[in-house]
């Protein structure tokens, strides 16, 4: 059994995201996501609109994904290679490099980002929303 770990915060799931969760599991017969904590988040000066568990329910419900576990420092993740038995460390290829080191331990992995939708996009695309409704 070939193991594929990837990680992110999954806020406001999109396409983007089940396309890198797709092709992630794809490199394998099993996926498993270190989910950003809502303290890392806080850490990385990123917030997200749904809490840790909202987002977790979500990722568990999508049939590419097996194991979701808590991700709550930059420094775990060759433990989590360990633990996991993981084959294959994926990432975004907005990523590239950056994971390299842990080539040590298993293959690495970027993949392609899906073309015209982030999750930055679609947090910017409902502030002006928001800030047009205030200003009704």
């Amino acid at each position: 059994m070939k193991t594929i770990i990837t990680y992110g915060t999954f806020d406001i799931l999109h396409a983007g995201h089940i396309n890198l969760l797709r092709r992630a599991r794809e490199c394998g017969d099993r996926l498993v996501v270190g989910l950003s904590s809502d303290e890392f988040n806080q850490c990385k000066h990123k917030s997200s609109l749904l809490n840790y568990d909202n987002r977790k329910a979500v990722l568990e419900a999508i049939r590419f994904v097996d194991v979701v576990f808590p991700e709550q420092s930059w420094e775990q993740k060759a433990d989590d290679i360990r633990r996991y038995h993981a084959d294959v460390f994926v990432m975004g290829h907005d990523w590239l490099g950056k994971f390299d080191f842990l080539s040590e331990l298993c293959e690495v992995k970027y993949l392609p980002r899906t073309p015209e939708i982030s999750t930055t996009e679609i947090r910017q695309s409902l502030g002006a929303v928001v800030h047009q409704v205030k200003h009704v």
